[in-house]
């Protein structure tokens, strides 16, 4: 049995006038195809569950989106994705949606394979290499044992993120308050992002 979520109708109700007819339309094609979706909010845009993720809908200022969480496998690539993040471009009005026919049956594929629970195309850019430890963290590394332990367990990426942010420093002074700022994080065990990150 499917189930509505009142987060949704609130963020019908706040978008914008022209993004209201639209978002409602996409929500009851949806229902239709599945009876069984559940709806919910993620990355705060409504998005409906069907054993996994199944669809989502987004409004912004002068356009709205739909797109399949499995949209590749579904529809390709094409250059209505480069257009915005859903799988139909940029729809500013009800007449730019697709056939209520052509949605539906897409939803009952996209439930297919989530019954089937075909994993959906990861979207993996190449790994970034691993940029050298500048002389200055290096030396301040060897100097605090705690702060060189933790540099060294972290993961590629989190390492990255500590040797990037010292190398944009555009003065030496701003280069040292940062040298400083990473060795006194690192020593606690911090990540150089340790206060977006959920606790």
């Amino acid at each position: 049995m499917g189930k509505r979520d009142q987060r949704v109708d609130t963020y019908i109700a706040k978008a914008p006038p022209f993004a209201k007819p639209i978002l409602t339309a996409l929500r009851a094609v949806v229902h239709e195809a599945c009876p069984g979706a559940v709806e919910t909010i993620k990355w705060r845009m409504p998005f409906f569950e069907y054993e996994g993720a199944l669809c989502h809908m987004a409004a912004f200022k002068q356009h709205c989106v739909f797109g399949f969480w499995k949209g590749k496998l579904l529809l390709g690539v094409s250059s209505r994705n480069a257009e915005a993040m859903g799988d139909f471009g940029r729809i500013t009005a009800l007449a730019d949606l697709p056939a209520t026919a052509r949605i539906q049956r897409l939803v009952k594929q996209a439930m297919k394979l989530n019954e089937r629970d075909v994993k959906r195309v990861p979207r993996r850019p190449a790994p970034k290499k691993e940029p050298p430890v500048p002389r200055d963290l290096a030396a301040a590394l060897v100097k605090h044992k705690k702060a060189g332990i933790t540099f060294l367990a972290f993961p590629p990426a989190q390492r990255r993120e500590y040797i990037e942010w010292l190398e944009e420093a555009k003065t030496a002074t701003t280069r040292q308050r940062r040298l400083d700022q990473a060795i006194e994080w690192m020593a606690e065990g911090k990540s150089r992002n340790w206060k977006y990150m959920k606790h």
